[in-house]
């Protein structure tokens, strides 16, 4: 009968905790998580004393003034039961240290386990605070499986057109939209950036993409014709001050042609194999949201290109060219402007590759900022 060492397994659980408990703390991460937490923290006291600073400068608000008004901000996140249980703790804490020092400790009953009890309710607060944000953690990652399930294929290809596509959120979930719609009288691509990033968005983009197929099925609008539409959906709120910037291509059914409007967003880059150079497809149009449809109605152009075999176009949002590395350079369009013309006549597939690996060499170990969302559409022969 052998013999389990268990001095040897307890080790090797401790190393094995030792491990798990460690993971992930290299000095970058650390030193980059701090940063982030310290932000956090300015603009916690920031909004804290914004209405105090309203009436006057914030050098003549009160030190005192000040921290009461951080410590009711960060209170007032905690629901009732949990805020009474910190404030008895934080009164438990005090009470200690202040009974020692009147020397009436005596004459207190209960004097031993007030620290106890304000370490235990402290720990109890973390715990449960810990498991709430698993749990918000767990619903967020359900929905941004549900999103993803919603955005195309990274790879589509019809009769003569080859698109891919690329997306990456800043957050777990994202305010970029990317659709290609398929109908009998053609392919549609729209690409979206709501503002704002987070939850709010993505489900502001849910909304946009259901009504985008509403609108394409119900009645295969122009390019203009939808954002027309959507535009009347985006101002029936008026308490709604989200925009959306969007682009949006028609490519009609056996015609080698493109039909094309831009709501204030990133001009795509064309591609012409016939002229062998790039061009920005700009037009004028106000984003979704920012204006009336009447006043939309008179500045939203539309124009119609030639698409012809061997041509690409890029749709993009600016999470693509406002991304930055660890100097604070940003991506910008000349660097995509460059891939295009170089690698433009290539399958789709192959110019998305070579912006990746671009935008990747290019950030290195920064992570973006904002949303990063492209779509090439290249003519096969």
């Amino acid at each position: 009968m052998g013999l389990k060492n268990e001095a040897k397994s307890a080790f090797q659980n401790t190393k094995s905790f030792y491990k798990e408990y460690v993971s992930g703390m290299t000095r970058e991460r650390i030193g980059k998580e701090f940063y982030n937490d310290t932000d956090r923290l300015k603009q916690l006291y920031s909004e804290a004393i914004n209405e105090d600073m309203e009436q006057r400068r914030s050098s003549e608000i009160p030190g005192h003034m000040k921290f009461l008004r951080l410590f009711s901000s960060l209170t007032q996140r905690l629901n009732p039961t949990r805020r009474l249980l910190f404030g008895l703790s934080l009164i438990s804490f005090v009470a200690y240290y202040l009974f020692g020092f009147l020397q009436i400790t005596g004459f207190v009953i209960f004097y031993d386990l007030l620290v106890p009890f304000a370490f235990g309710s402290m720990l109890m607060l973390l715990l449960v605070e810990l498991l709430e944000k698993s749990d918000v953690k767990r619903e967020i990652d359900l929905a941004r499986e549900i999103q993803l399930s919603l955005l195309p294929n990274t790879e589509h290809e019809t009769e003569n057109l080859e698109i891919v596509s690329f997306a990456n959120t800043a957050k777990d979930v994202g305010g970029d939209y990317v659709d290609i719609i398929e109908t009998d009288k053609g392919t549609y691509i729209v690409i979206a950036d709501v503002s704002g990033k987070g939850l709010s968005a993505a489900l502001y983009m849910v909304r946009m993409q259901a009504l985008v197929h509403l609108i394409i099925e119900k009645s295969n609008p122009t390019p203009k014709e939808l954002f027309m539409e959507l535009n009347n959906y985006v101002k029936s709120d008026i308490k709604d001050k989200t925009f959306v910037t969007a682009c949006a291509g028609f490519f009609p059914k056996g015609e080698d042609k493109l039909i094309y409007a831009r709501a204030g967003h990133n001009a795509p880059i064309f591609f012409s194999d016939e002229r062998d150079a790039t061009f920005d497809l700009r037009s004028d149009g106000f984003a979704l949201g920012m204006t009336s449809s009447q006043n939309m109605e008179h500045h939203l152009q539309e124009k119609v290109f030639h698409f012809k075999s061997g041509d690409s176009i890029l749709f993009y949002t600016d999470g693509l060219t406002e991304a930055r590395n660890e100097l604070g350079e940003e991506y910008g369009e000349d660097r995509l402007d460059a891939i295009l013309s170089v690698y433009g006549s290539l399958h789709a597939k192959t110019i998305i590759h070579k912006i990746q690996s671009s935008l990747e060499n290019f950030i290195g170990q920064e992570k973006p900022a904002d949303d990063i969302t492209f779509t090439c559409v290249h003519h096969n022969e």
